[in-house]
């Protein structure tokens, strides 16, 4: 069932409120059906302004933070970008329609299956999907002009950092469990900036360079 007029109300009364200045965004927004990314038994609630479970007990994120990343990394087409955290694939599908290549790393294997067959039905030729720890990025098809993560971890993990071009955009959630700051990182050559976007909840990134497990630190 088409409904597109759910997804046009949730551009004009929960993103265009906030000020939300890309346009390209926000068309990206109302363009990808949020309610095929979400279960089934939550789909009347697809577009309301919170977060949603999903399976293997994570979430898809509430409309404004998937705007506000998508909108910090300041794409305009022609990036590759890394998103770490496919989880339904919703956000991976909105950045689609906003670069060139998308390729996201998930942990869990069933989400990652999950996430490959609605791309596939779809439409979205131009997302990769790779099962693996999203805290070491993936260096195979680095550098990237833009890192996305979608979970929260005590600090930025180094091998993203390593995989961010010049000139690139890495926006993540920083802090403990329970509360985080969304960071944008730019490079610079081999200096690094930093701003905030303010504070935000997200499930822990777990590997490597993240958290061991979801209620301990590394």
């Amino acid at each position: 069932m088409e409904r597109t007029s759910e997804r046009l109300a949730m551009i004009r009364e929960q993103l265009r409120r906030r000020n939300l200045p890309d346009e390209r965004v926000l068309n990206a927004m109302a363009e990808v059906p949020r309610h095929d990314f979400v279960p089934s038994e939550r789909s009347e609630h697809a577009y309301a302004d919170q977060a949603l479970p999903i399976a293997a007990g994570q979430t898809i994120s509430q409309p404004f933070i998937v705007a506000l990343t998508a909108t910090a990394l300041e794409l305009q087409g022609t990036e590759r970008v890394l998103e770490v955290g496919t989880g339904s694939g919703y956000a991976a599908a909105v950045l689609a329609r906003l670069a060139a290549e998308v390729y996201t790393v998930e942990r869990y294997r069933e989400l990652a299956a999950g996430a490959s067959r609605l791309f596939d039905t779809l439409g979205y030729p131009n997302i990769w999907v790779r099962v693996g720890d999203g805290s070491l990025g993936w260096p195979r098809y680095a550098p990237f002009d833009a890192i996305a993560v979608a979970a929260g971890g005590p600090r930025v993990p180094p091998s993203l950092l390593a995989q961010l071009a010049d000139g690139g955009r890495l926006v993540m959630p920083v802090g403990d469990h329970e509360e985080q700051r969304l960071v944008r990182i730019t490079r610079h050559g081999a200096r690094l900036s930093e701003d905030s976007l303010g504070p935000v909840r997200f499930v822990p990134l777990i590997g490597a360079e993240g958290w061991r497990t979801p209620d301990r630190a590394s």
